[in-house]
C-alpha cells in the first residue's frame, strides 16, 4: 500500500524542546501510519526518549505540533495521552505483584454489577483479551507468579487492550529469552493486524530489520531521515545513526602502530575472559587483552557492552564463564572480589553508581583504599592527604582544594576522581565504560592521556564508548560485539569507513585470525 492510502494515526512535526537552554531536539519529525510497525532509532542522546515524552504529554514542547488522527492535540499529562489512546510500554515493568493479571489489566476498568465489582465478568474478559493476542496465561494467576516474559506480556496488553491508536514500546525485548521474544513479536503483529500505528525501540538489528515496515532515526536531537528496511539496509542505517565517522587515516602512523603491536603481542595476558554468558545479554564472550594494551569493546548501544562490564566486574551474577586476572582466576565473581583480584570498574553511570554526591574529593578519592589508610580501624588524615596530593597532581585535578565537595566540579573533572579512586588501588586491569560520556572536549583529552597513562603502567585496559571514533582514536584492538556476542576482532590502525560500519551493523564476514598477534 502506498504512503498516500496510508492513514496517518500521528504526526509530530517540527518538534523542538530545551532543557536548562541545552537543546535536546531540533525540529523533529514523525509520522506513524495505522497498521504499521515503525522504529524509532538514534544511539545514546539522540532524542528518542525526550520525544516520546512529548507524545505522551511527560514533557510539553517548546515548539512544533502534535496530530492525532489529523486534529491537532495537546497533552498536559500522561493521563490525557493515554485517553487519547497513546499508550506505553516501558522498560521496567510497572504491574502490581500481588493482584491477579486480570485485576492488573483491568485496574480502573473493572466491569461492575450493581455498583459491585464482578470479577467473573473481569476473568472473562480478560481471557479473552489474552486469547485475541495468542497468550496462555491466567487471568487469575498472581502476576509475582510470572516469569519476567510473561509480566512483560500482561504489562503490554494492560496498556492496549482497550481502543489504542499509538503503542509506543520501549526496548520490550531487553529482559526477554527467545522463545518469550517470538511471543511478543506475535503480539506486535497483531496490534499491526488490528491497524494500531507501533512505534518500536530496540537496539537489536535483528530485531528491527524483522518488524519494522518504516524507520525514522534521529540524531543529537535531530531528525536525519524516515526510510524503510527495503530502501535502508543495516550498514546504511548505522550510518545515519552515527554520522561519518572521521577516522583520521591521515594521522595514524602504520608503523608506530605496527611496532606497538609487536611489542604487545611479546606481553603476557593481563585479563582472560572464556564464554562468558549473563541472562539475554551476554552471549559466550571470550577475548584476552595482555598488559599495557588498551582494548576496546566497539558495538552500538543494546550490543552488550556495559553487561559484559558489569558481568566481568561481578556487578551482575553471570550465569557461566571464567575470568582470569594476571593468570588468576576470579571465581564467583562479586565487586569485592574483583577489586581483590586487581579488576577494577569505572561506571559509565558516573552519577548514580561512581561519585559519593555529599562527599569532598578526598573522601571521594580514597574512597577504595580507607582499609589500606587505617591503622587500627582509624583512617590516617596524613596517608589519606598524600594519595590525594599524588594523584591529584598525576590526573590534574582541578578544584580549589581537596575538602571541595564533588558535585561542584565538573563533569571532567568528577571522572578524573574517578580514575584516581581506582588507580591508587593499583589495578592489574581496569574496565573504562565510556569513560568521556558527558564531559568537553578539553576534559577529554585528559582523560584520553589517563588512559594511556593506566597502559604505559602494564595495566590492561578495556574500555568502551558512545563514540566510535574516540575507541578507534585510543585503542590498540577493537573485540566487535553484536546482541551479547562477539562478532569480530580488528586492529583499529587497519580498519576503513566501510569497515567499521559492517562491523557495527553485525555483517562483517570474518574475524582477525591472529588476535593480540602481530598484525
Amino acid at each position: 500500500m502506498s504512503d498516500l492510502k496510508k492513514i496517518l494515526a500521528l504526526q509530530a512535526t517540527n518538534i523542538s524542546k530545551s532543557f536548562n537552554g541545552v537543546p535536546a531536539l531540533k525540529g523533529v519529525s514523525l509520522n506513524l501510519y495505522a497498521g504499521e510497525v515503525h522504529g524509532l532509532n538514534g544511539e545514546n542522546g539522540a532524542g528518542k526518549s525526550t520525544l516520546i515524552k512529548i507524545i505522551t504529554g511527560f514533557y510539553q514542547s517548546d515548539a512544533g505540533q502534535l496530530l492525532l488522527e489529523g486534529a491537532p492535540v495537546t497533552f498536559a499529562k500522561p493521563l490525557e495521552a493515554q485517553r487519547s489512546g497513546i499508550s506505553t510500554v516501558y522498560q521496567e515493568i510497572n504491574l502490581i505483584p500481588e493482584r491477579t493479571v486480570a485485576e492488573n489489566i483491568l485496574l480502573g476498568r473493572e466491569p461492575r454489577r450493581a455498583g459491585i465489582l464482578d470479577k467473573k465478568a473481569g476473568v472473562q474478559q480478560v481471557q479473552a483479551i489474552l486469547g485475541r493476542y495468542g497468550l496462555d496465561i491466567d487471568p487469575r494467576a498472581k502476576v509475582s507468579s510470572l516469569g519476567l516474559g510473561m509480566q512483560q506480556m500482561v504489562a503490554i496488553v494492560r496498556s492496549v487492550a482497550f481502543e489504542s491508536k499509538v503503542v509506543i514500546l520501549d526496548e520490550p525485548t531487553s529482559a526477554l529469552n527467545g522463545k518469550e521474544i517470538e511471543t511478543l513479536f506475535g503480539v506486535i503483529r497483531q496490534l499491526r493486524s488490528e491497524g494500531a500505528a507501533v512505534v518500536f525501540v530496540s537496539h537489536r538489528m535483528s530485531e528491527l530489520y524483522e518488524l519494522c515496515d518504516r524507520f525514522t532515526v534521529l540524531r543529537d536531537g535531530e531528525f536525519v531521515m524516515e526510510s524503510t528496511p527495503d530502501e535502508l539496509p543495516r550498514v546504511e542505517l548505522v550510518k545515519a545513526m552515527l554520522g561519518g565517522v572521521e577516522l583520521g587515516e591521515t594521522g595514524v602512523d602504520r608503523k608506530a602502530a605496527k611496532s606497538r603491536m609487536e611489542q604487545l603481542a611479546q606481553q603476557e595476558v593481563g585479563l582472560s575472559v572464556r564464554g562468558l554468558c549473563w541472562s539475554t545479554r551476554v552471549r559466550n564472550v571470550s577475548f584476552d587483552v595482555r598488559k599495557g594494551e588498551i582494548v576496546g569493546l566497539l558495538g552500538l548501544l543494546g550490543s552488550g557492552r556495559t553487561e559484559t562490564c558489569k558481568a566481568l566486574f561481578g556487578a551482575v551474577k553471570a550465569d557461566s564463564g571464567e575470568v582470569l586476572v594476571d593468570g588468576a582466576a576470579l571465581t564467583r565473581a562479586t565487586p569485592s572480589r574483583a577489586l581483590s583480584a586487581g579488576l577494577a570498574y569505572l561506571s559509565e553511570d558516573r552519577r548514580t553508581e561512581g561519585i559519593f554526591a555529599g562527599l569532598s574529593i578526598k573522601e571521594n578519592l580514597t574512597a577504595a583504599t580507607l582499609d589500606s589508610l587505617a591503622t587500627f580501624g582509624f583512617v590516617s588524615f596524613k596517608a589519606q592527604n598524600k594519595v590525594v596530593k599524588h594523584y591529584s597532581a598525576e590526573l590534574k585535578i582541578k578544584a580549589a582544594n581537596p575538602e571541595q565537595s564533588i558535585s561542584e566540579l565538573s563533569g571532567g573533572n568528577q571522572q578524573k576522581v574517578l580514575l584516581a579512586r581506582w588507580l591508587s588501588r593499583e589495578p592489574k586491569a581496569i574496565l573504562l565504560d565510556d569513560p568521556t560520556r558527558g564531559i568537553d572536549i578539553g576534559a577529554k583529552a585528559e582523560v584520553h592521556r589517563v588512559v594511556r597513562m593506566l597502559a604505559a603502567k602494564g595495566i590492561s585496559v578495556v574500555m568502551t564508548s558512545s563514540e566510535t571514533e574516540e575507541l578507534l582514536a585510543i585503542c590498540d584492538r577493537l573485540i566487535v560485539l553484536n546482541e551479547g556476542s562477539v562478532t569480530g576482532e580488528v586492529y583499529s590502525h587497519e580498519v576503513d569507513y566501510q569497515g567499521v560500519m559492517k562491523l557495527l551493523s553485525g555483517q562483517a564476514d570474518n574475524t582477525h585470525e591472529h588476535a593480540g598477534e602481530t598484525p
